[in-house]
């Protein structure tokens, strides 16, 4: 009964990159809406029926590509030992959140998150929950160091550097840079968790101060 299946080939390695990179590019070009798996297949030079061998539905190859294609953007935990080191070293250079074709290809999915439930669902479930998960390591981390105070909202914070980033992104349209993620981490989110080197001082010092 699986004998079919497990003797079908597998679409894997430089193939495997081929495809979900071509998809990414016709995401560029043409966006969610008007891609199809004819398109794709055409584009990477495959057949309808092996990319069905591997994804079953536009959505699943469409957040595939954005996961896991060579050139979509990755983030791997990093740990500098502070608060300010881990978020410039995640969101600043080639990898950060993001750039240029980076961004176009969020921008030709922010539709599809409104109208196709399977690709919302899939998108927030493999591409926005692994970043928040990682946000939420470096702020954890910080936490432990003693460099932000136990009742910092990190469940409000720890997205909040990428929303911004994003917002400028897409409503301002303005494609941030190294210099402006610094920016927005030294006069927004460093002062927000009362961070002792730049931000607020801690709740407790402002009370020592009204009682001295």
């Amino acid at each position: 009964m699986n004998k079919l299946t497990s003797t079908r080939p597998r679409v894997e390695g430089a193939r495997e990159d081929e495809i979900l990179d071509a998809t990414l590019e016709l995401l560029l070009e043409v966006g969610y809406d008007r891609l199809t798996m004819d398109a794709v297949a055409k584009a990477s030079r495959a057949s309808k029926a092996t990319l069905y061998r591997r994804w079953e539905t536009k959505p699943s190859l469409v957040v595939d590509a954005m996961v896991r294609a060579k050139h979509a953007p990755a983030i791997d935990p990093i740990d500098t030992g502070s608060l300010r080191g881990d978020l410039l070293a995640t969101f600043c250079g080639s990898h950060g959140i993001d750039r240029n074709a980076a961004t176009g290809v969020m921008g030709s999915v922010i539709t599809a998150l409104s109208s196709d439930p399977e690709f919302a669902a899939l998108f927030r479930e493999k591409f926005i929950a692994p970043k928040v998960a990682l946000s939420r390591q470096i702020y954890d981390r910080a936490l432990e160091r003693g460099e932000i105070g136990p009742d910092v909202d990190l469940e409000m914070i720890a997205p909040a550097l990428a929303g911004i980033l994003l917002h400028r992104s897409f409503v301002l349209g303005e494609i941030p840079d190294d210099a402006t993620v610094q920016r927005v981490v030294d006069h927004v989110i460093l002062p927000a968790v009362g961070h002792p080197a730049t931000g607020v001082p801690p709740t407790n010092s402002k009370k020592k101060a009204r009682t001295s």
